[in-house]
Order: structure tokens, then C-alpha cells, then sequence
């Protein structure tokens, strides 16, 4: 089959990969779109080790499975690959299986190619109505939902939102779902009039609000967006970070002890919310593609996701 293959800091498109053989309780899916995203960029930088098939974010058609009902159906699939048995999968917390593996990140190849395998337990059948370029944004859609179930989000609270990648796009408009005042706070103009056009404020300048945000969520994808973070968010207030990157952030410690800061990191969330949102037309997600390439087009794909200010580039195989 074809597909994406990342090594060594290096990303190329290869026509011999073998067709992934699915395990016992494994679904083979045909890949129809899957979407490029600020880890996989950061993968390639050298975030962490990693030899094979990049991609997380996909949508596909089950091609094989040994479960009814299965076959045929249009999917979206969650990215932890749990083992089941070690005490966080005990305890529900498939997601911090000690022995997991990461589809297109960790130990499991990926979306970018025609093919993919995932355990049949984390599918999740499209809604009907919901288009491809709508459903390819449920991993990052359901991320973005994770927050709220971590941290208290009330209609009282002023809430921060930082970036304006996808991610922070996605984050601002799930957020504001909750009738806080949410600010979006970010570098591009027309990157945050998609937040302003639904109503949802927004600045290039957030000064105003320093020391007054009770949540900031820091979604740059930079290290130099933790200490903005800081700046931001009142004693007592709380962190949450979405924000993965090479490389390491400086922090001073001692600003949040005595400020009494909570720090939470916030990673995947539920996806069958994320569905329903999609469903709803409640999240614009539309707005957020820059460009659709092929796959055999998809090292160019990799330098357009690359180029500042881009918003989500998508890799369609059929």
C-alpha cells in the first residue's frame, strides 16, 4: 500500500508498505481522510522516538472485522491501544494503560496510508449526516472536551484560551459552550474572526487580562506559551495544558507555589460527546481546513501544516 513513513527526523512517501495485518479483536480500516496536526509536526522535530506510519486524526471504512456489524461501516477511532489488564485499565483508565500503544505516535502505525488496524473496542460509527471533513475532527474535537471534564468550568468564570492553531480553535468553541466569558487570545486576525464570527471574544493583545483569568488553557504549541500562561492566570487559578513540543519549558516554581496555581495537563477525551457536537452544528470545524492534498501529495502536505499561521491540512487516500 502507500503511505507516509517517518524516521529519523524525516517524512517520505513509500508505494511497498505491507497492508497492516489486524490482531484478534482488531478491525482493518480503509483510510478515506485523515488530518495532519501539531504532534505529528512535532514528531518529526524529534517530540519522541519514533519509526513507522505518522497520523492519528482519521476517518475510514471497516474493511475486515470478526465482529457483526461492523464491516462497511464508516469509523472514527480513539488513539490508545490499552492492554487491559494492568492496574490503570483496572481502574478505567485505558488511556494511561501502562503498557499502551499510540496510534501513529507510539508503537502503532498510523493513519497517513490506505490502511490502518485498531482494536475494535475503540471505534466509534459516524452519526448520520456527519460529513468526512466533519468527522476527521473528532480526536482533536474530543481533546478539546477532555478540559471541562477536569477542570470546573462555571458561567461565572473568565476563562483563557491560548492560540490559535486548530486546537485552540476547537478548545475556545467547546468551552464556550459552557456560558463562561471566554477569551481567545492569539496572533492571526483572520484565524480568530472564525471564533468572532460565533460570538466568541477574542484578542491579539491579551495584557488586559493579566492576572485575571480563573482557567487558562495554553494551547500554542510553544514552551514560550507556558509562561504567558502564567501571566495570565490569578492565585488560586488554574493551568491547563493541551500543548506538546520539543524540547523543554522554563518555569518558575516558585511564582506558582506561592500563588497557589493548579497545574493540570489535559490529553485525549471522549468521543462520543464530540460526535453528537459535530452532529448538532455546534462546533464550526468547516472553517479550520486550509488545504486538502492526496496522500501520494503528502510530504507537500507536511510543508504547508509546517508554514506559520496554516490551519488544519487534511490527507485524503481514496
Amino acid at each position: 500500500m502507500i503511505g507516509l513513513w517517518l524516521s529519523e527526523g524525516g517524512i517520505q512517501l513509500r508505494d511497498d508498505l505491507a497492508i497492516p495485518q489486524r490482531a484478534a479483536g482488531e478491525a482493518l480500516i480503509r483510510v478515506r481522510l485523515a488530518g495532519l496536526c501539531g504532534t505529528d509536526l512535532e514528531l518529526l522535530r524529534g517530540y519522541r522516538p519514533f519509526a513507522g506510519i505518522p497520523g492519528h486524526e482519521f476517518v475510514g471504512t471497516v474493511a475486515e472485522c470478526d465482529e457483526a456489524g461492523w464491516e462497511g461501516r464508516c469509523v472514527v477511532g480513539e488513539i490508545n491501544l490499552a492492554c487491559g489488564e494492568c492496574d490503570m485499565c483496572q481502574r478505567g483508565l485505558r488511556m494511561h494503560c501502562r503498557r499502551r500503544r499510540v496510534l501513529g505516535i507510539f508503537g502503532h502505525d498510523g493513519a497517513f496510508a490506505e490502511y490502518l488496524t485498531l482494536p475494535v473496542v475503540n471505534l466509534h460509527a459516524i452519526p448520520a449526516g456527519v460529513s468526512d471533513e466533519q468527522a476527521v475532527f473528532t480526536e482533536p474535537l474530543a481533546a478539546a472536551l477532555e478540559i471541562a471534564a477536569q477542570v470546573h468550568i462555571g458561567p461565572a468564570q473568565t476563562v483563557v484560551v491560548l492560540g490559535d492553531d486548530p486546537l485552540g480553535l476547537l478548545v475556545a468553541q467547546a468551552l464556550a459552550l459552557n456560558g463562561c466569558r471566554l477569551v481567545a487570545v492569539g496572533h492571526h486576525a483572520e484565524k480568530l474572526a472564525i471564533l468572532a464570527r460565533r460570538g466568541i471574544e477574542t484578542t491579539l493583545d491579551a495584557s488586559a487580562l493579566a492576572g485575571a483569568a480563573d482557567v487558562v488553557v495554553e494551547c500554542t504549541g510553544k514552551p514560550a506559551g507556558f509562561e504567558d500562561a502564567c501571566r495570565l492566570v490569578r492565585p488560586r487559578g488554574t493551568l491547563a495544558l493541551k500543548s506538546t513540543y520539543v524540547g523543554r519549558a522554563e518555569v518558575d516554581l516558585s511564582r506558582l507555589v506561592v500563588d497557589e496555581v493548579t497545574l493540570v495537563g489535559s490529553r485525549c477525551g471522549p468521543f462520543e460527546p464530540a460526535l453528537r457536537l459535530l452532529a448538532r452544528r455546534l462546533v464550526d470545524v468547516e472553517s479550520l481546513i486550509e488545504a486538502v492534498y492526496p496522500l501520494e501529495q503528502g510530504v507537500a502536505a507536511f510543508e504547508r501544516a509546517a508554514q506559520c499561521g496554516a490551519l488544519k491540512v487534511l490527507l485524503r487516500t481514496t
